[in-house]
């Protein structure tokens, strides 16, 4: 049986909505909700990793965990895994799941639903996706799309993660959210590897762990989760949350 913990980086870097984990929805910051789904998908314990101060006293306040990071980091997993060995030194999780920060209305239960393939020893990381239902984001390179075939219901093996339309042919084309499960060992193996042809030329960080040939499944979700990167994206999630607090 594994035991996970759930990390989620935060840092206000975001150049297209700044100090976007400090936004208010509904009453509270927006790294507030993301580690409340968190802890209501009852996985493990949850904390926030940061670099600043003021995100790590807002989750502190609202009876979160977080700890302190360097600033320097290249990307959140490098983040995640300093992140480890400040929570958990000794090595009892052997499970890591990477939340993201901008995720406030992500459904718990999907969180959850992310760490069952790794029961499934041959996995290295498991990652979610969702079908594409918009014609329009078949063909947006901001959307990323996995290739994979399927090795169980609901549950596929991903091959390849592009911004392109792909793959070609009839048949369901799957948009990646960017939610992963890592085995410990597989973590410490991805950040210790160097930047990967196909992830430079994509800018998608998860093509270096298949180019070094690790493997990486996908859960099926119905549920794709409100990515907050820009202020219209900040009111759809504002217009979400305070719906749900009224019901």
């Amino acid at each position: 049986m594994s035991d996970p913990l759930v990390l989620i980086p935060a840092r206000l870097a975001a150049t297209r909505l700044p100090n976007k984990p400090l936004a208010d929805i509904a009453g509270a910051a927006m790294i507030v909700h993301v580690w409340r789904r968190a802890v209501e998908a009852g996985i493990g314990p949850v904390v926030v990793a940061t670099d600043t101060a003021e995100i790590a006293r807002v989750v502190e306040a609202a009876g979160g965990l977080a700890v302190m990071t360097r600033a320097d980091h290249p990307s959140g997993s490098d983040r995640l895994a300093e992140a480890l060995e400040i929570v958990d030194p000794e090595g009892r999780h052997d499970v890591v799941v990477n939340v993201q920060g901008d995720l406030p209305t992500i459904d718990p239960a999907i969180i959850g639903a992310s760490v069952v393939p790794l029961a499934d020893r041959t996995v290295d990381i498991v990652t979610l996706c969702a079908p594409i239902t918009d014609p329009n984001e078949a063909d947006n390179p901001n959307v990323v799309k996995l290739v994979g075939h399927t090795v169980g219901p609901g549950r596929l093996r991903a091959l390849y993660f592009t911004r392109a339309r792909a793959p070609w042919g009839d048949g369901p084309l799957w948009h990646h959210i960017g939610l992963y499960a890592y085995r410990r060992t597989a973590l410490s193996r991805f950040v210790a590897l160097p930047p990967g042809e196909l992830e430079s030329r994509e800018k998608l960080e998860q093509l270096r762990a298949l180019e070094a040939g690790m493997r990486i499944d996908a859960v099926i979700v119905d549920d794709l989760p409100l990515g907050v990167d820009t202020p219209a994206d900040l009111e759809r999630a504002r217009a979400l949350l305070q719906g749900r607090r009224l019901n």
